[in-house]
């Protein structure tokens, strides 16, 4: 019965003044009557009928402290957004296999929620496949390299980069590790690690190793590790992030001046978006900031904050 209210007149009037809300940080006091009034071009009884019913959802809690005004003390994110018809943004990113991630998604989520906002975020293996899941509209957005996007948008003109979050937000770097610890160089006939699905990982094997007399193994790079304990292959690039990998095997650095070059494309983080959707996006997001985002990451991989996604 509480439901049915939102499709009154007052139940319009409470979506309206849920989105505004929404903008408001909790301790915050919030506009007069008077104002929302003013703003939706509705009576000051259906506004304060509007407040009351929003209140009865358990959507908000609002305390009057006299002349000072009325202040939002508690609000439920994520029942505002559905009042307001507001589904929360879908984003798709790496598996969190390093801190550097794990400090990325919580930094994506707690921004989010310092904003006023909720998010929802998925995690998937492969830059092409995040990309494919923006394109096909199962998420609204796609955390992938500066240089994965480069390439799909070359490939995909109706993507575009929404936000760039900075060198080294995405990876630290990449070196080539080996299987052997005797090893010091990459031999001829030796068996090299590559996954397909993964752009950079595939960019860069390709352009250290052209030319030379290796064979190429395609794994899922969540195997790279077992792959190379067991010796069923002899190298293999990946991040320096992965403390497993950097504490059990020997690593190189590139030789080659593309993959060199590349590397450096691979280490900034950017959210991908369908270029149509771009004002309704650029809407949610908000004032959601970057610089919150990137702090509460380098706070997680500093070991200061325990992560949360």
């Amino acid at each position: 019965m509480m439901w049915e209210k939102l499709y009154s007149k007052n139940g319009l009037t409470a979506k309206n003044i849920a989105k505004e809300l929404l903008e408001l940080e909790i301790g915050e006091k919030i506009p007069r009557v008077a104002d929302y009034s003013k703003k939706l071009s509705m009576g000051r009884g259906t506004v304060q009928i509007a407040l009351g019913l929003l209140e009865e959802l358990k959507a908000i809690r609002l305390e009057a402290r006299g002349h000072l005004g009325t202040f939002l003390v508690d609000k439920d994110i994520e029942l505002l957004q559905e009042i307001a018809g507001i589904s929360p943004l879908v984003g798709s990113m790496p598996l969190p296999y390093s801190r550097k991630y794990e400090g990325l998604a919580t930094g994506m989520v707690e921004a989010f929620e310092l904003a006023g906002k909720a998010i929802n975020l998925s995690f998937m293996r492969g830059g092409l496949n995040r990309i494919e899941a923006v394109r096909t509209k199962r998420s609204d957005f796609a955390i992938v390299s500066k240089m994965t996007a480069e390439r799909s948008l070359i490939k995909y003109p109706n993507l575009m980069v929404m936000k760039r979050l900075g060198t080294n937000s995405y990876v630290s770097a990449h070196k080539i590790f080996l299987a052997d610890a005797q090893d010091s160089r990459i031999r001829s006939k030796m068996k090299i690690g590559v996954d397909m699905d993964s752009p950079d990982q595939k960019e860069l094997t390709f352009s250290e190793f052209q030319g030379m007399d290796v064979e190429y193994v395609y794994i899922n790079y969540m195997q790279l590790f077992d792959m190379l304990e067991a010796k069923k292959i002899d190298a293999a690039v990946w991040s320096m992030d992965d403390k497993r990998i950097i504490q059990t095997f020997h690593s190189i650095d590139f030789k080659s001046p593309v993959a060199k070059q590349i590397s450096g494309n691979t280490s900034e983080a950017v959210i991908v978006i369908d270029r149509d959707r771009k004002k309704e996006l650029e809407e949610k997001w908000g004032s959601v900031a970057i610089e919150d985002i990137l702090s509460i990451q380098e706070r997680v991989e500093a070991g200061e904050k325990i992560p949360r996604y």
